[in-house]
C-alpha cells in the first residue's frame, strides 16, 4: 500500500520561501507520475505541477512556473517542491498525488489521473 505524507507547509510574507516534502512508503516506479496540487478555500483543486520518471519530465502550471521546481530524491522516496516568490493567491492547502496505475504525467493536470493522495500541508502567504 502506498502512502503519501507531506510536509514544509507554513506562513510567509509575500516574495518568501518553502519547500513542501512528499515522503512515499510502498513501492512506486520509475513510470509512476508525481504530482502537486493545491486547494484554496471555495475553490476547486488545481494542479501546480508534476514529476515523471524521477526528473525525466517535469510540468508546470503557468501561474507558477519560474517560480515554483519540483524534483525527487529516488534514494529517499521524496518529491519535493521549491516555492519562489511567494504570492497571496499561492495561499491554499496543498497535495501531493501520485499516478499509481504507471500512466505517466500526460495528462498530469487532471485530478482523476491520481489515485494515491496525501493529507495536505498548508500554505499561507500574507501581504
Amino acid at each position: 500500500q502506498v502512502k503519501l505524507v507531506e510536509s514544509g507547509g507554513g506562513s510567509v510574507q509575500a516574495g518568501g520561501s518553502l519547500r513542501l516534502s512528499c515522503e512515499v512508503t510502498g513501492l512506486i516506479y520509475k513510470s509512476t507520475c508525481m504530482g502537486w496540487f493545491r486547494q484554496a478555500p471555495g475553490k476547486e483543486r488545481e494542479g501546480v505541477g508534476a514529476i515523471y520518471g524521477g526528473g525525466v519530465g517535469t510540468y508546470y502550471a503557468d501561474s507558477v512556473k519560474g517560480r515554483f521546481t519540483i524534483s525527487q530524491d529516488n534514494a529517499k522516496k521524496t518529491v519535493y517542491l521549491e516555492m519562489n516568490g511567494l504570492k497571496p493567491e499561492d495561499t491554499a492547502m496543498y497535495y501531493c498525488a501520485a499516478d499509481l496505475w504507471g500512466r505517466g504525467c500526460a495528462n498530469w493536470l487532471e485530478t482523476g489521473e491520481y489515485n494515491a493522495w496525501g493529507q495536505g500541508t498548508q500554505v499561507t502567504v500574507s501581504s
